[in-house]
C-alpha cells in the first residue's frame, strides 16, 4: 500500500520514534522482571527478536490467506511455534539462564509487541518490510531492557556482566536488583526521554 511505511522507516521508527518499551510501554512485565542483570535482559531480547522476525515473515508471507476473524489465532499460533523452538534451544544450550528466566520465556506468546507488530505491519506488508519492522522493533526492545538492566545491575550489585566494577567501598543498593528497583528505573527513565522529546519538539521540561 503506497501509504504505508517503507522497510527503512519502519527499521528506525522501530528503534526509538516507536520504541516498543518507552514511546508504545509494550512487553513491560518482562521488561520489568529480567532487568535485574544484563544476561538475563539480552537473552529475553534475543529471544524476543528470534521470535518476532520469524514471525513477522511467517505472517507476511501468508497475508494474502488471513480471514479477518481468524487473524488473531493464526497469530498465537505462529508465534507459540516460535517460541516454543526459543524455549527448547535455550533448556537445550543454555540450561542455567533457561531456569533464571522461568516462565518469561513462554509468555512471549502474549508478548503485546509481537502481536502489534503482526497486526500493524506483517498482515499487511511486504516480507521484506515486516523482517525490517521486526528487526528495528528487536533493536529497540533490546535497547531498552539493557538500558534497564545495566542500572540496576551497576547499583544494586556493583558489578556488570557479573564482573565486578564499582569501588568495594561502594555500598550495593539491593533495592536495585528487587521489583521497586525495576519500577524505579523504568519511571525514571520514561520520564528522561519524555523530557528529551519535550525538549526537541520545543515545549519545556519540568
Amino acid at each position: 500500500m503506497a501509504d504505508q511505511p517503507t522497510a527503512s522507516e519502519r527499521f528506525i521508527q522501530g528503534i526509538l520514534p516507536e520504541n516498543p518499551v518507552y514511546r508504545q510501554l509494550l512487553g513491560l512485565c518482562s521488561t520489568l522482571a529480567v532487568t535485574n542483570g544484563m544476561k538475563s535482559a539480552i537473552t529475553m531480547a534475543c529471544s524476543v527478536a528470534f521470535v518476532l522476525v520469524c514471525a513477522n515473515v511467517v505472517i507476511s508471507l501468508i497475508r494474502s490467506l488471513l480471514k479477518p476473524h481468524l487473524r488473531i489465532v493464526v497469530f498465537t499460533l505462529t508465534i507459540a511455534t516460535f517460541v516454543t523452538i526459543a524455549d527448547r534451544l535455550l533448556a537445550a544450550y543454555l540450561y542455567q539462564m533457561s531456569k533464571t528466566l522461568g516462565p518469561y520465556i513462554p509468555l512471549i506468546i502474549v508478548n503485546c509487541i509481537i502481536i502489534c507488530r503482526c497486526e500493524v505491519c506483517a498482515s499487511k506488508q511486504s516480507v521484506f518490510i515486516a523482517a525490517s519492522d521486526a528487526l528495528g522493533q528487536s533493536i529497540g526492545f533490546g535497547l531498552a531492557l539493557s538500558s534497564i538492566a545495566v542500572i540496576r545491575e551497576i547499583l544494586g550489585t556493583g558489578s556488570l556482566f557479573g564482573i565486578h566494577i564499582l569501588p568495594s567501598a561502594w555500598p550495593d543498593w539491593v533495592i536495585m536488583v528487587l521489583p521497586p528497583g525495576a519500577f524505579l528505573t523504568l519511571g525514571l527513565l520514561l520520564g528522561f526521554i519524555n523530557w528529551l522529546g519535550m525538549r526537541k519538539s520545543g515545549g519545556r521540561g519540568i
